[in-house]
């Protein structure tokens, strides 16, 4: 025997399920004798790309972690005390093996099919109540992107509530951290707001302001008392937004106890990594009053088919897909993950381990003044949480030198140097600190009193801003200390949640794909996760290393010149792309192209942004065929010629079919003086087959979080980076803090330069591993696997579009609009499919009554086949309704989900068995997943909005207010 010596396993193969032999079954079902003739008949020849891509050889799983440990060593891993927003942070083991690195919580999808998402909303309504109680507010929602984007959202929310509608200004703290500013910029620019930046000490409030935004503590430490600031703005009809400190409000005076209207900030130090600047979980929390105006998601409290306690999201989710271009914000994700870990953060620790955590926060800062008061430095800060700050003159520059020889970095501008103290922080550090200051003026340690100073350190914050108030107070908060009790915990909820463990997520234009464990592992790394986004870049190799090797990857495979890596969400990069094409015709002196053109099948994140950025949507007609009109947009392309900005298409179409007039399309958009915006939610149906370039795209934005692999974490992290032809280069989203200018540079549209970055890595992972050929058949098997299951069920389900060979892109619409002609709901099929261990495709998108089916290439035969032979039952159970059959009200569609508790409880009323309920397949026995709740009541959860935790025994309710409303979506 011949042993074989260069062997090495190949990464596509553990990543593209069906075997060889399932591939060549599959085909037979679909009709061709071969994957390249299914893809002949799918993509038109003429958007074909001519040759592969151009990338690396792929790496195994072995190599690819040994080559990125090398790339790691290039971060140098500073004590950072930079602050400015972001610090490091202890994450509890507990917290970091069971929920970040846990497959069972970071595959989940965004909670919209409740029933089987209970575990996370409960995780979230805690987060709610957390950043309730410790703001001082009344309501807070499910996290929104980052700090800064938090508080644009917060200053577009007191603009539309403003009463005065001549008022235009907006007043802004100088002290607000500078990105934040940055965001600010960028986010009022398009709506004519004008920003006022200046000292609220000293500024004048008058009648053109709206809206007022100051920080808490200060961005250079100061803990300002605020009081008579919120009392003068409030008597001129201002509304305030204070970005507050999280940490530091279990010690200071909460800003809803003074004043504030709306408290936004992050809560990355509650145990989330620094990352290099994100993934962190944002939290936005304002009065009762106004939460109908409220940015993204908001969990709250509801009662199911029994009558019992559940959850499910409340009020405005996805309210963009409704109100479309009038929506108050394109937000369609959050950072469901972070969000879930900092409230794990706060039950684990509780109310008295915060307090222990913040005070030593606290009295380190204290400590650390009053030894530098020693040496004769002088502490500017009159009141401060953890910020210290000094004016050095002209020992800035040495001080400098001898903090990087201690692996110390500050934060310095001109002659100032601020020092923020975190969790991590430990007497040693200090004395670190004090050496190095010690250094500079020639002294040593000791001529500082270390002991007799640590023996009486006191609290420098003025009694009128000392918290008095209770917080933390329900019982989440106060049971789970141990850390068996918050492993339970932990498990509890993660049972109650169906993820990509369980089985196939086939969500349409969501690519629920593998989330492979080695692009997962390096996220934790330290080299990866303990670095600051602003941190010098000399120590910063590895990271700029990696951006650039991904930038140069996702531009091969678009097709375009340049990437920004900055958008940390998918709507975030259809903002930053037409903000980009908006700044690109101001440049050439065309201020009046402000026409966007939509096509009406388009995701409502489309025209959401397009309002965001300045521009009024013109909707373009799609033909009966789902397809782009074209004769509707050529004509209303040349009535609008003038002042034409843009079209935003989605490529494949939302419809799941190849367009074949794509090209055609771009070039009436160009020869009328406008560029196309390419939604790059489909690209899992592109990469290696055609691009967006290809196409004739000027610039689009990439879900990383869908094709490149990047967990959907139950409802966020994502990341949008946009990718750019080359005259629009110049105009990438630059960054207030760190140098990443391209010439001409937009504003930020992320508080962090490169978004969040630590996640990049899965897509670098991704990319590195699959190589040219191994990301082409992912795209390859991904129109074989959707048109395999399009075969299976198209004769018990119309299939709404296809293409002109009758094939379907990698996803596809089912239509059930007939059904509801005798009862049965598109809604009931997506809540009995769990029933059958499944959840729910994307339902009524983009078309009201229908469901739309995405299987990604990570997918096997039998797992395709498990969910077809569900989706033919459910068609037979509605047979039977439409037949007479099954009761119209009582049978298993109508009543789906079916809990443990009611297949299991002592009285069984219905027409149909238990048997046919809880285990109406064969393998349903082998593996059940049980919903945790009944259906969930929507209209209930609205009506009485209970938005925090309530008391168990508190939550009761009244026979006939279970009875009254119906049931569904």
């Amino acid at each position: 025997m011949t042993l074989n010596t260069a062997y090495q396993e190949k990464f596509q193969s553990r990543h593209i399920a069906p075997s060889q032999a399932d591939t060549a079954k599959m085909l037979q079902t679909v009709g061709v004798k071969s994957l390249d003739e299914l893809i002949d008949q799918t993509i038109p020849q003429r958007i074909r790309l001519k040759n592969p891509l151009n990338l690396p050889t792929a790496k195994s799983e072995f190599d690819y972690l040994n080559t990125l440990k090398q790339t790691a060593s290039k971060n140098k891993v500073f004590k950072s005390f930079i602050g400015q927003g972001y610090y490091d942070v202890i994450v509890p083991g507990v917290i970091q093996r069971n929920i970040l690195e846990n497959p069972g919580w970071y595959t989940q999808y965004t909670p919209y099919q409740a029933e089987i998402a209970q575990g996370r909303l409960q995780a979230l309504l805690n987060f709610q109540t957390m950043v309730v109680d410790l703001t001082g507010m009344e309501i807070a929602n499910a996290s929104l992107l980052d700090e800064g984007t938090a508080a644009a959202e917060a200053m577009f929310m007191q603009y539309t509530l403003r009463k005065n509608q001549q008022a235009d200004t907006f007043f802004v703290s100088e002290e607000l951290f500078p990105q934040t500013i940055d965001i600010l910029k960028t986010r009022s620019e398009p709506y004519g707001i004008k920003l006022q930046i200046g000292d609220h000490r000293t500024v004048e409030l008058t009648d053109s302001m709206f809206g007022a935004i100051v920080q808490y503590p200060a961005g250079k430490g100061e803990a300002y008392n605020y009081t008579d600031f919120a009392t003068a703005a409030h008597q001129q009809n201002i509304k305030l937004t204070v970005v507050a400190d999280l940490m530091s409000l279990v010690l200071l005076t909460p800003p809803g106890e003074w004043g504030a209207d709306i408290v936004v900030g992050t809560s990355q130090r509650f145990g989330v990594p620094m990352g290099f600047g994100g993934p962190h979980a944002a939290f936005f929390t304002t009065k009762e009053e106004y939460k109908r105006s409220m940015p993204g998601r908001i969990i709250g409290v509801t009662i199911d088919s029994a009558g019992d306690y559940a959850l499910r999201m409340a009020l405005q989710t996805r309210e963009q897909h409704i109100r479309r271009d009038k929506a108050t914000s394109n937000i369609c994700t959050a950072q469901a993950l972070l969000a879930i870990m900092a409230g794990m953060y706060a039950a684990y620790h509780g109310p008295q381990g915060l307090k222990l955590i913040a005070e030593r926060i606290h009295g380190l800062a204290v400590l650390l003044t009053q030894s530098l008061e020693q040496l004769d430095y002088k502490q500017l800060n009159q009141a401060y949480f953890d910020t210290v700050k000094f004016d050095l003159g002209n020992l800035a520059a040495p001080l400098h030198g001898v903090a990087i020889n201690e692996e110390c970095n500050f934060h310095y501008n001109g002659s100032e140097v601020t020092i923020s103290i975190d969790e991590t922080t430990r007497l040693e550090d200090i004395k670190t600190i004090v050496r190095v200051f010690a250094k500079v003026k020639g002294k040593t340690l000791s001529d500082v009193d270390f002991s007799g100073l640590q023996a009486n350190v006191t609290t420098i914050i003025p009694a009128e801003l000392q918290r008095q108030s209770a917080y933390l107070t329900h019982p989440v908060f106060n049971t789970h200390h141990s850390e068996h009790e918050m492993l339970r915990y932990i498990k509890s909820l993660e049972t109650k949640d169906l993820s990509l463990c369980h089985s196939m997520i086939a969500l349409g234009s969501c690519t629920m794909k593998l989330n492979a464990t080695t692009e997962m592992v390096p996220v934790t790394w330290p080299e990866f996760s303990k670095l600051h986004p602003f941190a010098p870049t000399d120590q910063t190799g590895g990271y700029m290393q990696l951006f650039d090797e991904l930038n140069n990857w996702l531009s091969e495979i678009t097709g375009f010149a340049a990437m920004s890596l900055q958008p940390n969400a998918g709507a975030q990069g259809e903002y930053a792309g037409l903000m980009v094409i908006r700044a690109y015709h101001n440049d050439r002196g065309d201020h009046h192209r402000n026409i966007a053109l939509i096509p009406s099948s388009a995701h409502g994140t489309n025209p959401a942004s397009a309002a965001m950025a300045g521009m009024k949507i013109i909707v373009v007609k799609c033909d009966e065929n789902g397809n782009i009109d074209v004769a509707d947009l050529k004509a209303k392309a040349e009535e609008h010629k003038d002042d034409l900005s843009c079209l935003m298409v989605t490529y494949p179409s939302t419809h799941g079919v190849f367009e074949e007039s794509i090209i055609e399309v771009c070039d009436i958009i160009h020869q009328n003086g406008g560029q196309v915006y390419m939604d790059g939610a489909n690209m899992n149906a592109q990469v290696g087959l055609t691009s967006p370039a290809n196409i004739g795209a000027d610039v689009c934005h990439l879900n990383l979080h869908k094709t490149f692999c990047i967990p959907h974490g139950g409802g966020g992290p994502g990341m949008g980076p946009i990718g750019v032809a080359k005259h629009l280069v110049p105009y990438l989203p630059g960054h207030a803090v760190v140098d990443i200018e391209q010439g001409k540079s937009i504003h930020a549209v992320s508080a962090a330069p490169w978004g969040s970055a630590s996640i990049l890595i899965i897509s670098h992972a991704y990319i590195a591993m699959m190589g040219a050929e191994g990301l082409t058949d992912a795209t390859r098997y991904a129109i074989l696997n959707a048109n395999y299951i399009k075969s299976r069920l198209e004769h018990h389900y119309p299939v709404l579009y296809t293409g002109s060979h009758g094939r379907c892109a990698h996803e596809m619409i089912l239509d059930c609009r007939s059904f509801k002609s005798f009862g049965i709901e598109v809604t009931d099929i997506a809540k009995r499919l769990m029933d059958y261990g499944f959840h729910a495709p994307t339902v009524s998108f983009p078309v009201a009554g229908t469901v739309m089916v995405e299987p990604t290439e990570s997918e096997p035969k039998s797992e395709l086949d498990r969910f077809c032979d569900a989706m033919i039952a459910i068609r037979h159970e509605i047979d039977n309704v439409e037949k007479g059959l099954s009761d119209k009200t009582d049978n298993p569609l109508k009543n789906a989900p079916h809990t443990a508790a009611v297949v299991t409880g002592n009285e069984w009323t219905h027409s149909y068995t238990r048997q046919k309920a809880a285990f109406p397949l064969p393998y349903v026995a082998d593996y059940k997943f049980w919903p945790s709740v009944g259906r969930v009541n929507d209209t209930y959860g609205d009506r009485t909005l209970i938005c925090s935790c309530p008391p168990l025994s508190d939550y009761e309710f009244e026979e006939s207010e279970v009875s009254t409303p119906e049931f569904g979506t």
